[in-house]
């Protein structure tokens, strides 16, 4: 044989067998891991996806050089979906069945992929808005999270260098949140640039406060509209303005996060995920499908789903095959190459051989999509919605037409796959939630206590009917208190520290804190009197509370027992009319 036709063949054996060897690689390596949320983004408010109000370059880019998902499925609100990501398994499986009020919280007893990977080796962090519960050990840093900055509640009230946490101490933020978080994520790529890691950046806009930088804004304040929600005379053009101004910051810090990996020479290291937690906020265009947050029809639960690793995955593809937040967990620990055999049943199935392969073998399957009350199947070619109806989803995108009656035993075996779901999985769900809000876990030294999680009693309020940034007000007699029904779960002496607002005319206040037989005493006596603000960087009015800047107050030291009770706050005296505007009480251990 020729000696060069030799070398030749020698060449081309050697580059099939790579080709063929390819989706293995990923095993032979820890791929960095980069997880991008935003919050209360609709599929159509991409310019990829076909909206031709808005400019989205960087995520328009991250879809063309990765892999996109045409039907991939979240669930109508929040927190249920970050629960889904965090355990590949429903949300009510989990324990999460609200957004506020402890029902946004994830059993401790569930397993997240930050546990998985920080066992795996990794190095881990999330940035941005948690909502899968605050106190340890519902909290980020008790889930796997080596570093946590961000906020634990379901929204937050101000967007500008915001009140935030980093690790349970509270902090100052810096500059716009998002602008923050995503600092705070390129840091953390530039210090493990050696080493595997897995970043969470779970962003909270354009969910409301409507609060984006003037440099956004001013390309939307006079900017007509040229497409718009097919429910149109419901449409706020005010509103959907801003979440589009805020959805080009979130494309402009994607970009920052491709940049700074392929700066850092990661790019063939590194998996990048860009998904939305819900359909849009409001109604606008949204490619015509129907409902938005909330709802369980398409337009609530469709999401878009960008997957990129450079090298490994290729560019430009489009996978049409149903698939769901709950895929993520096993899919990533798959690429991974992590040994995981789960202790429960997960609901996602891993999407590499979609990935990975031309042409996979992938079983006909159905999603459910659940919230309250409302429970939808989809299916490849099908939707049945809540009231029992079928829509053809090839042909009626829009779920416009009822064809149950021309496809009846399609509408059955849906049916089917409803009623077995609702009494296998739904049924975990506890018709009430007893869980106490956690104080003092011995491995943590910060525990917040918010008025989102208290009861008031007497004359005190809420500052709003939403309650997760919400305040404690009219406090008007000293026979209104504020109770929590909490556990310790270990004994020990804590630091804590009230935050609270009150005018010169009205301290000298006493307030008890007690806990079991534990008391801890102490007289507001220093005046704080801020004005209420957020509405000066509100593009629209909101619906949340406003917010004031409390004052932090240092009670003393409190001695607690572990076991549950009711901790309970309550005045004394009261030489005022009022006792304070009561905002949260945080413990450190000592």
């Amino acid at each position: 044989m020729n000696l060069q036709i030799f070398k030749t063949s020698i060449l081309l054996i050697f580059i099939i067998i790579l080709q063929n060897c390819k989706s293995d690689i990923s095993h032979s390596v820890k791929p960095n891991i980069i997880i991008i949320l935003s919050d209360d983004q609709g599929w159509g408010d991409l310019s990829i996806n076909g909206n031709k109000n808005i400019e989205t370059p960087n995520i328009d880019k991250l879809a063309r050089e990765g892999v996109t998902f045409d039907r991939f499925y979240v669930c109508p609100v929040c927190s249920p979906t970050r629960a889904e990501l965090l355990t590949g398994r429903s949300h009510v499986r989990g324990g999460v069945y609200s957004t506020s009020a402890g029902g946004e919280r994830l059993d401790p007893d569930e397993t997240t992929i930050a546990e998985i990977f920080k066992d795996a080796g990794y190095a881990t962090a999330a940035y941005g808005k948690w909502h899968n519960g605050m106190q340890p050990p519902y909290h980020p840093n008790a889930r796997g999270f080596d570093d946590y900055y961000g906020f634990c509640s379901g929204h937050w009230g101000n967007y500008f260098s915001p009140q935030l946490e980093h690790n349970g101490k509270l902090v100052k933020g810096k500059g716009f949140i998002i602008d923050d978080l995503t600092d705070h994520g390129l840091s953390f790529i530039e210090n493990n640039r050696d080493k595997p890691f897995l970043l969470y950046l779970p962003f909270n806009t354009p969910h409301s406060p409507m609060q984006v930088p003037g440099e956004w804004w001013e390309k939307y304040e006079n900017k007509n509209l040229v497409m718009f929600s097919r429910d149109g005379d419901a449409e706020d053009t005010l509103f959907t303005k801003s979440a589009l101004a805020m959805c080009e910051n979130i494309d402009w810090n994607v970009g920052r996060v491709m940049a700074k990996i392929d700066e850092s020479g990661l790019s063939e290291k590194t998996i990048i995920i860009y998904y939305s937690d819900n359909g849009p906020n409001s109604w606008r265009w949204n490619g015509n499908m129907k409902g938005r947050k909330g709802s369980t029809d398409e337009g609530g639960v469709r999401s878009p789903l960008f997957i990129k690793w450079e090298g490994m995955l290729k560019t430009g593809k489009k996978i049409m095959e149903i698939t769901s937040v709950t895929d993520l967990f096993p899919t990533l620990i798959d690429l991974a190459g992590i040994k995981f055999t789960p202790e429960k049943p997960l609901d996602g199935i891993s999407l590499k051989p979609l990935l990975m392969e031309e042409s996979p073998q992938w079983n006909e399957r159905c999603i459910v999509n659940h919230w309250g009350k409302r429970t939808s199947i989809r299916s490849q070619r099908f939707r049945l919605d809540n009231e029992g109806r079928l829509y053809d989803m090839v042909n009626d995108p829009g779920q416009y037409s009822d064809v149950s009656s021309q496809y009846p035993e399609e509408t059955s075996a849906l049916m089917t796959v409803k009623e077995k779901w609702i009494n296998e999985v739904l049924t975990e769900l506890p018709e009430s939630d007893n869980r106490p809000f956690t104080i003092g876990h011995p491995g943590f030294a910060y525990t917040q206590i918010p008025a989102r999680d208290g009861i008031p009693h007497g004359n005190i309020e809420r500052s709003n009917r939403f309650p997760n940034c919400t305040f404690f007000t009219n406090w008007k007699s000293v026979s209104d208190s504020i109770t929590w029904n909490a556990e310790v779960l270990a004994d020990g002496d804590f630091e804590v520290t009230l935050y609270y607002t009150c005018p010169s005319v009205d301290t000298g206040s006493m307030v008890e804190l007690s806990f079991g037989n534990s008391k801890l005493n102490t007289v507001i006596s220093e005046a704080h009197d801020p004005p209420l603000t957020g509405m000066e960087n509100d593009k629209i009015p909101r619906m949340e509370s406003y917010i004031k800047d409390f004052k932090p107050m240092k009670m003393g030291t409190i001695r607690l027992k572990k076991g549950t009770g009711l901790l309970t706050l309550k005045a004394l005296e009261m030489p005022g009319s009022q006792v304070m505007d009561f905002r949260l009480l945080m413990f450190e251990r000592k």
